[in-house]
């Protein structure tokens, strides 16, 4: 058994002990391989595949008339009728049965009636043999009527605490022992609570009274969950040893494990004296599987309860068990039949953007359990309310939700220690939650949960926690309490336990999220599917258009030309100013058609992200927009160095050109114009009311996080408020065709959509005669899709800017 199970102050108490008394030594003793039984009955181990004697207790001589060296070896029918033996073996079988007979046991004409329990263990079976003197016939009628009225009284129990009630009252009405508690464990090491208690009127009451968990080490609680019954007829009974002492098949002393007569530990003995106990017995509750408690008996003299008497406490503890469970499953039932309608009232405050809509609903959340805070968790987002939680907490808990299932639900009300098992150290959690109410939703590692504060909670003890141990007069023994002592405690590190019906509105909700994310996952895939058609069509249909609607309107504009020169001076001024305005109308044409072309083209063809320098693109657009800027007397300025940025070279190219060119248009009447440009840090989601792109996720607004942005700002005419969002849409100019150099009203249309095919955003601070600056952010950089295919490098880009005019064939910008 391992030290560490003993509790810090178990350890301190232990090392201030006068005398050194070794509290670990308790928790690791041997308590099922002690080699030797209680004297009121003795015991032997038989094989079972021969019936030879292995093991016999040295007291065979005194109970069943034959020496324990006379019997070990020889055949058990030397004091079991043969029938008794057939009877047995049949009984236990392979699977390890226990079974109750009498018998006649003893050599031949000298056999007297015993109680024989037999049970297996491994190859042996274990015979345990117990006098029944006259005057002990057992009575079935009124046995019977006793515990049927027991069983009947303990159904109509309505909750735990009755139930405890019921017990108590029947144990001691069928044992006549002079205390019976129902005594419940705090966790599977935890300290045990007495929860009801029926005493005579001479002894102190334990009612509401803690024990600690050294009082039964983790081994005996093992024993209590494989041995349901355990009586100690006297703790000053002598104990019996066994012959041989040590199996020579094994080199260990016999198992005992199961068997009822089983020696007591020293330790124990103490234990008991230094309570003012002389017997006990204690009747195993269990619930799934596990020790749930016990009913503890004691009495002030020497008791050994009736076979009958064993066995009926033995029935009526499973039967408190079951009625537990039953009890336990009603409370579920009623939690789950609320739990549903409550859980669905706040389900229908969120919206299907369960993120966004949680903070606005905290309260009817955090209320639907009673918690202090609520934490969600999906993918690698995360929204809290209430009381802050440490971020390494949540952490943590995505691991744990990571390793259950959909729709599972985890409850601790002492966090902490749960954390102190794992091994786990979460700074921070020493001021935050003591309890977590978690239920897994789909994806791995996605949770939602629920926190509660510490709720400190007064204890009283039987005896001073701080010093379970002293040394006793018996010599170093444990001495757990002294006569009407009380010690008050508070604990901390818990929170008020998860009720079921708290348990169970969380499961709900939990699957009624789990179902409106599905859902909304399956709408968004059904409307980005149907948006990818319809923006292919769009492509398809756009490129189409502008290629085939190019080669009709090529023939109107040569047909007016050729009518023009056959004619000549034949037509009248009226005729040719109509023949001029169609070719003017049809090169005007052609440029919307080259304009909408290209923006069509961009829906269609990849990006190439690589990693390039600014200064080298902002270069490259300077041989085109430079003239320009020239013309205008625009100044460019620029920080030195600018940064590398992971973006497609000819698609940035084609930004700078368009903005720089835009700058040269807008450039106002003053001498110092000027664009500069430069990179910023700005808020994550940053921008104004002409933002033109949607934050991507995990971003929001004064979250502190920033990211980088290119701008390109210049001291021109600027922009007025209500028409700044509009700048952005396709062939939308906000002056005549012919001012400011004309232009298409398609160049800020292609830059948005360049950005966004970066994943970036795009937007612009403007003040009407102080200028205009254009943000533009770059999003992260992706690992390029399967089927995309690489831009055009640098010097393949086009000439010049959309919304430029068309130049003359072999016509250059000029400065």
């Amino acid at each position: 058994m391992p030290e560490d199970w003993l509790s810090p102050r178990a350890r301190d108490a232990e090392s201030a002990v006068p005398g050194g008394f070794d509290l670990s030594e308790c928790v690791r003793e041997p308590i099922h391989l002690l080699g030797g039984v209680q004297s009121h009955g003795t015991l032997l181990a038989v094989a079972a595949d021969g019936g030879a004697v292995d093991t016999a207790a040295a007291n065979t001589l005194d109970v069943l008339g034959v020496p324990a060296a006379e019997l070990v070896g020889a055949h058990v029918t030397r004091v079991l009728a043969v029938e008794d033996w057939a009877e047995v073996c049949q009984s236990v079988g392979e699977d390890g049965e226990a079974c109750a007979l009498q018998v006649e046991a003893g050599p031949e004409g000298g056999r007297r009636a015993f109680d024989l329990y037999a049970h297996r263990s491994g190859s042996l079976v274990v015979l345990e043999f117990e006098p029944r003197d006259a005057g002990q016939e057992f009575r079935f009628s009124g046995f019977y009527q006793g515990i049927r009225r027991a069983l009947a009284r303990l159904r109509s129990t309505v909750d735990v605490l009755d139930s405890c009630r019921a017990a108590v009252r029947e144990i001691r009405a069928l044992t006549g022992y002079d205390r019976v508690v129902a005594y419940r464990f705090d966790g599977p090491d935890g300290p045990g609570e007495v929860l009801a208690e029926d005493v005579t009127d001479t002894w102190e009451s334990w009612l509401g009274l803690w024990f600690p968990a050294t009082d039964i080490p983790p081994q005996a609680r093992r024993l209590y969950e494989e041995n349901w019954i355990r009586v100690i007829g006297d703790v000053d009974d002598p104990t019996v040893g066994l012959v041989p002492a040590v199996r020579a098949a094994t080199g260990m002393p016999l198992d005992l494990s199961g068997a009822a007569l089983r020696t007591v530990s020293g330790f124990h003995l103490e234990y008991l004296r230094n309570i003012g106990v002389r017997s006990s017995m204690s009747v195993s509750v269990m619930r799934e599987g596990r020790l749930w408690g016990l009913i503890a008996c004691h009495g002030a003299g020497p008791v050994r309860p009736a076979p009958e008497v064993r066995s009926a406490c033995e029935l009526f503890a499973a039967a408190f068990s079951l009625q537990l469970a039953a009890l336990e499953e009603r409370e579920r039932a009623d939690a789950l039949a609320g739990a549903a309608g409550r859980a669905a009232s706040v389900a229908e405050l969120l919206d299907t953007d369960v993120e966004m809509s949680l903070p606005a609903h905290g309260p009817a959340v955090r209320a639907l359990v009673g918690a202090d805070s609520a934490v969600l968790v999906r993918g690698d987002r995360s929204v809290a309310t209430g009381v802050p939680v440490p971020a390494a907490l949540v952490a943590q808990l995505r691991q744990r939700a990571a390793g259950m299932d959909s729709g599972a639900v985890w409850a601790t009300d002492r966090l902490g220690e749960c954390l102190a098992d794992e091994e786990v150290r979460v700074p921070g959690l020493e001021d935050g939650p003591a309890g977590v109410l978690l239920v897994r939703l789909t994806s791995p590692g996605d949770f939602l949960a629920w926190f509660r504060a510490e709720r400190p909670m007064p204890r009283k003890w039987a005896t001073d926690p701080a010093a379970p141990v002293r040394v006793g007069p018996r010599g170093e023994r444990l001495t757990p309490r002294g006569s009407g002592e009380v010690f008050r405690s508070v604990t901390r590190g818990r929170s008020l336990p998860w009720k079921p019906r708290e348990q169970a509105a969380a499961g709900e909700l939990g699957r009624m999220l789990t179902r409106l994310v599905l859902r909304h996952a399956e709408e968004l895939a059904v409307l980005n599917e149907e948006l990818r058609m319809s923006n292919t069509d769009l492509d398809s249909f756009a490129h189409a258009a502008a290629h085939d609607l190019k080669e009709p309107l090529r023939g109107i504009s040569n047909a007016a030309t050729f009518t023009m020169e056959d004619a000549g001076a034949e037509l009248d001024p009226t005729s040719v100013r109509r023949l001029q305005s169609i070719q003017r109308l049809a090169g005007r044409m052609d440029e919307l058609l080259n304009s909408l072309l290209h923006y069509a083209r961009l829906g269609q063809a990849g990006l190439r992200r690589v990693e390039v320098g600014l200064d080298e693109v902002v270069d490259a657009a300077l041989e085109v927009a430079g003239p320009r800027l020239a013309q205008e007397r625009v100044r460019v300025v620029r920080e030195a160095p600018l940064p590398r940025v992971a973006a497609d070279p000819t698609r940035l190219y084609e930004i700078l050109v368009n903005l720089l060119v835009n700058a040269a248009k807008y450039a106002a009447d003053r001498p110092d114009r000027m664009v500069r440009i430069s990179v910023e840090d700005v808020p994550a989601h940053g921008g104004t009311e002409t933002d033109t792109t949607t934050a991507g996720p995990g971003s929001a607004s004064g979250s502190g996080r920033t990211e980088r942005a290119v701008v390109v700002r210049d001291n021109g005419i600027g922009i007025r408020p209500e028409l700044q969002a509009d700048v952005f849409d396709l062939f939308r100019r906000l002056h005549g065709p012919t001012e400011h150099g004309g232009g298409t009203g398609v160049g800020l249309a292609v830059v948005k959509r360049i950005v966004e095919r970066h994943g970036g955003r795009l937007w612009l601070e403007s003040e009407p005669g102080s200028g205009t600056a254009f943000f533009f952010t770059l999003g992260e950089s992706p690992a390029a899709s399967p089927g995309e295919s690489p831009s055009a490098p640098l010097d393949e880009a086009p000439a010049a800017p959309l919304d430029e005019p068309p130049a003359p064939p072999g016509a250059r910008p000029t400065a």
